[in-house]
């Protein structure tokens, strides 16, 4: 990869160091003013998944989902805000920080690659509140959940690849920001969020499976919910996810000068 991407070895500690710096800025920035702190990162997804949970169990009856069903949509909920406030920080990456993002010797990659590690990090301190509500909820707990990890690093590996792509083309065509923003609302109810993918009739399961973060989501549940074990979604999101940094390293390799001109 070049220097533009990942950096030369020799400047490699410099890039994870510099990385950690501003990710912490951000973490730090977002909550030194908030009473609430820590809790902003899991208020979102506890809310979203109260309202569900409400409308799902209380309102209507429900035909979707596993039980408990507050555990089944936590699991998927606390990956989604990840995902979603990531891709629509990406949308202003370059824009937030133009005189820094010019100036910097540092490879430009820096600027998508911490926020999904700052993102990532708020993921990691929500755990606690879905390890909770799981054993509240009387979910069990079983082999599955060792592989947490794996939808953690897929995912991480999908939002760079989408950031490497979305953050320079939304300096370059600014209406891709507000598009941006529609498709995540349309992507949140074509992903098994609120579902199951096996809910789905017909051959939309195995449609679905080309949706990455069917396969994620599967990841982070098959330790609560063993029945939701699907191989092929977590293959196919594997193969995406790398699909996606291979176009995203590409692409950011052809869009960093233009980028560049236009700040």
């Amino acid at each position: 990869m070049t220097s533009s991407v990942v950096g030369a070895p020799g400047t490699a500690r410099r890039y994870v160091h510099s990385l950690w710096l501003l990710s912490a800025r951000d973490l730090r920035v977002r909550y030194a003013t908030s009473w609430l702190g820590y809790l902003w990162s899991v208020l979102d997804p506890l809310v979203m998944s109260a309202i569900y949970w409400f409308v799902f169990t209380m309102v209507f009856e429900r035909t979707v989902g596993l039980e408990p069903y507050i555990v089944f949509l936590i699991t998927a909920l606390l990956s989604w805000v990840w995902f979603n406030s990531a891709v629509t920080d990406f949308t202003r990456a370059f824009n937030k920080d133009a005189k820094l993002v010019r100036s910097t010797a540092i490879p430009r990659s820096i600027w998508v690659n911490r926020i999904v590690l700052s993102k990532g990090i708020e993921f990691l301190f929500a755990l606690p509140v879905l390890a909770l509500f799981a054993v509240f909820g009387g979910a069990q707990v079983g082999w599955g959940l060792l592989l947490f990890p794996l939808g953690v690093l897929l995912q991480a590996i999908l939002l760079v690849g989408i950031g490497l792509l979305v953050a320079p083309l939304c300096v370059l065509f600014a209406d891709l920001e507000r598009t941006t923003r529609l498709v995540l609302r349309a992507l949140f109810y074509a992903s098994p969020v609120i579902y199951a993918t096996a809910d789905l009739p017909g051959d939309l399961p195995d449609v679905m499976a080309f949706n990455p973060l069917a396969g994620i989501f599967t990841l982070y549940r098959v330790g609560f919910f063993p029945e939701a074990w699907d191989p092929f979604a977590v293959c196919v999101s594997a193969a995406m996810s790398l699909l996606f940094l291979a176009v995203g390293v590409f692409a950011f390799r052809r869009l960093e000068r233009p980028l560049l001109k236009e700040l």
